[in-house]
C-alpha cells in the first residue's frame, strides 16, 4: 500500500513554473501586412496602380496640343464616364479614392520598411559601401518624396480646384491649364519641372527596385532592364513636362 502511494506521488504531474513557459513558448508569426514581403507587395501593387495613372494623365495632358475643346471634352469625359449606368462623376471618384488609398499605401509601406531596415542594422558599417539600387535617385527619394506631396497638394488647388489659379474655379480646364502656367507665373512652372524630375527619379528607381525583387535583373538581363527603367521614367518626364514649356513658349495658347 505504501509502495503504491510512493510510487503515485513520485509519478504525480508537476506543472512548469510559469517563466519557463514563457520561454518554451513560440513566438508570433507577423501576418502579411506585418511582414517585409508583405510590405513589399504592397509596395509593388500601388505603386504599379501609380504607374498606369501616371501614363493615362500624361496622354490626357498632351491633348491640351489639339486645342481647347479637345482637352475640354477630354476632362468632360472623366466627369461623365459611365453614365448613364452611374450618375455623373461616380467612377471618377472611385478613381480617386483609389489613388489616395494607393498614396497612403506605398508611403506606409515606404516608411516601414524603412524603419525595419535600420533596427536591422543599428551599427553603421565602418566603411562606407555604394547601394546596390545606386544613383542620385536614392539619395533624394526622402526630400523628393515631400517635393512630390507639395506639389500635389498645389497641383489640386491650382488646375483641379482653381483656388489659386487666375482663371478660377469657373475657368474651364483649359483656361486653367493655361492660365496657371502663363510666363509671369514662372515660378509655378519651376515648382512643376522640379516636382516632374523627382517623379521621374522616384520612378526610375522603383522601377529598377521592382526588377531586382522579381529576380529579373541579373546577367544578360541587366544593362537592358536598367535601360527600360530610365527610358519609361524619361518618357513621363518628357511628356509632363511638355505642356507647361510650351504655354511658356507660347505653342499653347
Amino acid at each position: 500500500m505504501t509502495a503504491t502511494i510512493e510510487r503515485g506521488s513520485a509519478t504525480a504531474r508537476v506543472n512548469p513554473p510559469a517563466d519557463a513557459a514563457a520561454k518554451t513558448a513560440k513566438p508570433r508569426r507577423p501576418g502579411l501586412l506585418g511582414s517585409s514581403n508583405g510590405k513589399k507587395a504592397v509596395m509593388a501593387v500601388t505603386g504599379a496602380i501609380l504607374v498606369l495613372f501616371l501614363i493615362g494623365h500624361m496622354a490626357g495632358n498632351l491633348k491640351s496640343f489639339f486645342g481647347a475643346e479637345s482637352f475640354n471634352s477630354y476632362a468632360e469625359f472623366l466627369r461623365t464616364m459611365g453614365e448613364p449606368i452611374v450618375p455623373r462623376r461616380v467612377l471618377l471618384t472611385v478613381v480617386e479614392v483609389v489613388l489616395a488609398a494607393a498614396v497612403g499605401l506605398h508611403m506606409w509601406s515606404a516608411i516601414s520598411l524603412a524603419r525595419r531596415a535600420r533596427k536591422a542594422r543599428p551599427v553603421k558599417y565602418a566603411a562606407k559601401r555604394k547601394s546596390q539600387a545606386g544613383g542620385y535617385a536614392v539619395h533624394t527619394m526622402r526630400y523628393g518624396g515631400v517635393i512630390i506631396v507639395l506639389f500635389v497638394i498645389w497641383h489640386l488647388l491650382d488646375l483641379t480646384f482653381g483656388a489659386v489659379n487666375p482663371a478660377g474655379w469657373d475657368g474651364t480646364p483649359y483656361d486653367r491649364l493655361v492660365q496657371g502656367f502663363d510666363p509671369s507665373r514662372w515660378w509655378v512652372t519651376v515648382f512643376y519641372v522640379v516636382a516632374v524630375i523627382m517623379v521621374g527619379l522616384h520612378l526610375r528607381h522603383g522601377l529598377w527596385s521592382a526588377f531586382q525583387t522579381l529576380g529579373l535583373a541579373s546577367g544578360r538581363s541587366y544593362r537592358p532592364l536598367k535601360g527600360v527603367a530610365a527610358g519609361i521614367s524619361a518618357v513621363l518626364v518628357l511628356g509632363f513636362l511638355a505642356v507647361p514649356l510650351a504655354v511658356m513658349a507660347g505653342a499653347i495658347k
